[in-house]
């Protein structure tokens, strides 16, 4: 999978240079590992991770 992830919120986003959970833009390509959450309200995986909506999270971010 290709694409930048938000060092904070951990989003992974493939388009623009701007977070669209925090709105920032410190963004980078060294992740590895990600899940995707379908649904994070009742998700036992998205409260561990403290994920609250439903997108695509970067598990590692090597920077």
């Amino acid at each position: 999978m290709e694409g930048k992830a938000c060092k904070k919120c951990r989003i992974i986003i493939t388009r623009g240079e701007k977070c669209p959970i925090c709105g920032g833009n410190d963004l980078t390509t060294k992740w590895s590992s990600y899940v995707i959450m379908l649904n994070a309200e009742k998700s036992e995986i998205a409260k561990i991770l403290n994920i609250n909506i439903n997108s695509i999270f970067a598990i590692n971010i090597r920077e």
